[in-house]
């Protein structure tokens, strides 16, 4: 595997002065030392960095996700035409390092689900982006090489998961009580439903959703993940994201029944308390505010599962 080197302003400065002038996209001549750059998070190696005011550099780790993001180039221009929100436009590509890429995209303006809560407006937003997402030609995304993936069990992760909530009821971070509310007979009842798979973000977080200070939502970010398979995981997505509520009101006017709604819940509630109990047993490894903040979002109650009977007929469209 190709060790990736350690990236510093400098050469990062280089590599994306270098970029803008083969595109012809740096809107006159950058400076003689080269454009300001400074990363997009703090931390050893940091991975993606703004560039300037316009533009985003980022540089993938190794093969794996060098192979992933040049599939995405193809994959966001294959998508925008279905959604209603923004997706970033690539200016320039390369390699920093040998067979390693790296994106000059341009940026999207706005802050991140971290920063804004989503409006009323925001949530439309949220329902044409799972539109569309149903739009996609699947065959299309198949060919680029987007992999299809099966449904998860949530059978299975609830067990998972309640042996999490006993650790972290043990350090008082959660009622292991309340993962009672999803009896086994529920989880199967929740199982994903026989039909047509459908494009999935699969990566719906928060630092992914570009958010303004009106709520609204005006752009989706990180497309290297998607697949081809079940809904109900950008509904959980979504649901650790911008809260419970917020996400099955967004689904729900995207067209989704009540059990796709409640299979995103749970995926998103089970996902949520494993996350956590993660982090607690890694230790300051792992910074604890956001896998607390969304675990806080994902319980967050919803009237549908007050009363919804799940023996009745609704499905996914």
């Amino acid at each position: 595997m190709t060790q990736a080197p350690t990236p510093t302003a400098d050469t990062v400065r280089r590599l994306a002065r270098s970029l803008l002038t083969d595109s012809g996209g740096g809107g006159g001549a950058a400076p003689a030392a080269g454009p300001d750059v400074r990363p997009v998070a703090e931390g050893a190696g940091p991975a993606t960095w703004w560039v300037g005011t316009r533009h985003v550099l980022r540089l993938a780790p190794d093969r794996e996700a060098s192979a992933r993001r040049r599939r995405e180039l193809r994959l966001r221009d294959l998508v925008r035409p279905h959604l209603p929100v923004a997706l970033p436009s690539s200016v320039a590509h390369g390699e920093w390092a040998p067979g390693l890429l790296c994106t000059l995209d341009t940026r999207v303006t706005g802050g991140t689900g971290e920063q804004h809560d989503v409006s009323a407006i925001g949530e439309a937003d949220l329902a044409g982006l799972l539109t569309g997402l149903r739009e996609v030609p699947v065959r299309q995304a198949e060919t680029l090489g987007v992999p299809r993936v099966s449904p998860r069990s949530l059978e299975a992760l609830r067990r998972g998961a309640a042996e999490a909530a006993e650790l972290l009821a043990g350090a008082d971070e959660f009622d292991s009580a309340r993962l009672n509310q999803l009896t086994p007979p529920a989880a199967v009842q929740l199982a994903a439903q026989p039909g047509t798979p459908v494009l999935v973000h699969h990566a719906l977080t928060e630092g992914h959703l570009v958010v303004s200070a009106d709520g609204r939502v005006r752009g989706v970010l990180g497309w290297d993940a998607a697949v081809v398979g079940d809904p109900a995981e950008d509904i959980a997505g979504l649901a650790r994201a911008v809260g419970a509520p917020a996400a099955v009101r967004a689904a729900t006017l995207a067209g989704y029944g009540a059990r796709p709604c409640l299979r995103g819940l749970w995926l998103a509630r089970c996902d949520a308390v494993l996350h956590l109990a993660e982090a607690l047993t890694r230790g300051t490894t792992v910074p604890l505010p956001p896998p607390r903040t969304r675990l806080r979002r994902a319980w967050e109650p919803i009237l549908l599962e007050r009363v919804t009977d799940l023996r009745g007929g609704d499905e996914a469209p």
